[in-house]
């Protein structure tokens, strides 16, 4: 059974394959260029431009840093910046802490 994505992950996945594919021409780079860069086939990197979602991510990271991009990569889930998560787990703080005698700071 293959797995179907919806439409805007397929969006999100053809727009990534045109930036890398903008970003490889730019640079004046032959898609047999960023393969060998990439240690993959140039298959591998036509599919990554066409925005296959069967591309193992480990040529995606390859892609990354051989492009300068791979901070970007490392950025996307942020979890000091995470400001969902960071609510919920505020929420689930206790309103008080009660100690123990022994747990009080001797003054």
């Amino acid at each position: 059974m293959k797995n179907s994505l919806s439409p805007s992950h397929e969006r999100a996945l053809k727009r990534l394959g045109s930036n890398i594919s903008l970003a490889r021409r730019r640079r004046h780079w032959s898609q047999r260029a960023m393969a060998e860069q990439i240690g993959a086939s140039v298959s591998t990197v036509r599919r990554l431009e066409a925005g296959d979602a069967g591309v193992a991510i480990q040529h995606l990271l390859g892609v990354m840093s051989a492009l300068g991009s791979l901070d970007q990569f490392n950025a996307l889930l942020d979890t000091p910046q995470d400001t969902i998560g960071l609510l919920m787990q505020d929420a689930a703080l206790p309103e008080r802490i009660r100690g123990c005698p022994s747990d009080e700071v001797a003054e």
